[in-house]
C-alpha cells in the first residue's frame, strides 16, 4: 500500500521539538481538522486513514500519542487498539460515533487512555491530549530517561516509546524486557564504563526484570543481536575487571 497517499503531516517547528500525535481516521475532513487545529498549538500531527498506514508510521517515527477512530471501514479500531497496546505503551485516545456505554468500556479496558464521542470539539480533543500527556509524563520519563524518545547509533535505532529496536536495514529486532532495559542504560552513557552493579541498579529503574537474570547473560544476548562478531564486540565492550562500555557514538532524539 502506498502510505504517502493517506498521510499528511502538520508542523510549525522542527520535528524533534514537537510532541508527535498520530491521528487515524478514514474521514479526510476529520483528519484535516485535527491536523490543522493541533498544529496551531505546537503539536506535530501525522494523519492517516487506516491501520496499515498507522503501522507504517509507528515503524519509522517516534509517536507520543495516537488518536484512533473506532469505526474505520477497513479494520476494526478495537483490533488496532489491542495490537497497539500489546506492542507499546503509547497513549491512546479513541474516537467513535457510537454512544453505547459498552463500547466506551471496552475501549478503556483494551488500554485506551481516554475516549471522545463524535461529533467532538477540537478544543476538547486538545484538552484531553494535553491531560493524557501530562498524566503519563512521570511514567514515560521513567522508561525514557529525561524525556528522551529514541537513541540512534551506527544506523540502528531504539525507540523508547514503542520499545522497538531496528537494525540499519530497517528490520525489527525483538528484545526481551531485560535486554531492552539494559540497552537503554548503555545507550544513555556511551563511552562510559559501567560496573555490573551500576547496570543492575540503573536497569531496575525501568521496572523490568534485568535483576532476575545475570547482567553477563543479558549482555551476551544483546551482543548476539547487535554484533556482527559477538566474540569481538564493537558496540558492547568488556572492560576487564571494571564492567562494560558502549563503544560507538550515540545520537539522542528528544
Amino acid at each position: 500500500m502506498n502510505t504517502e497517499a493517506v498521510m499528511k503531516t502538520h508542523a510549525l517547528a522542527p520535528r524533534t521539538a514537537l510532541a508527535h500525535v498520530l491521528a487515524v481516521d478514514d474521514d479526510p475532513i476529520i483528519r484535516e481538522a485535527i491536523g490543522d487545529y493541533l498544529g496551531q498549538y505546537e503539536f506535530r500531527v501525522t494523519a492517516v486513514s487506516d491501520g496499515g498506514a498507522m503501522q507504517a508510521v509507528l515503524s519509522h517515527e517516534v509517536v507520543d500519542l495516537v488518536v484512533l477512530d473506532l469505526t474505520l471501514r477497513a479494520e476494526d479500531g478495537m483490533t488496532l487498539a489491542r495490537r497497539l497496546r500489546d506492542e507499546s505503551a503509547i497513549p491512546i485516545i479513541m474516537l467513535t460515533g457510537r454512544r453505547e456505554e459498552a463500547d466506551r468500556v471496552m475501549g478503556l479496558e483494551l488500554g485506551a487512555d481516554d475516549y471522545l464521542t463524535k461529533p467532538f470539539s477540537p478544543r476538547e480533543l486538545l484538552a484531553r491530549i494535553r491531560t493524557v500527556l501530562r498524566r503519563r509524563r512521570p511514567e514515560v520519563q521513567q522508561g525514557r530517561p529525561q524525556g528522551i524518545r529514541a537513541y540512534r547509533f551506527d544506523g540502528w535505532e531504539l525507540n523508547l516509546n514503542t520499545r522497538r529496536l531496528r537494525n540499519p536495514e530497517g528490520e525489527a529486532v525483538p528484545l526481551s524486557n531485560g535486554e531492552f532495559s539494559l540497552l537503554v542504560v548503555l545507550l544513555g552513557a556511551p563511552n562510559r564504563i559501567l560496573s555490573r552493579d551500576q547496570l543492575l541498579d540503573m536497569s531496575r529503574l525501568h521496572g523490568d526484570d534485568v535483576y532476575n537474570r545475570s547482567v553477563n547473560t543479558q549482555v551476551m544476548r544483546l551482543r548476539r543481536k547487535l554484533e556482527t562478531d559477538p566474540a569481538n564486540p564493537r558496540y558492547i565492550c568488556t572492560e576487564r575487571g571494571a564492567g562494560y562500555l558502549f563503544g560507538v557514538p550515540v545520537e539522542t532524539i528528544y
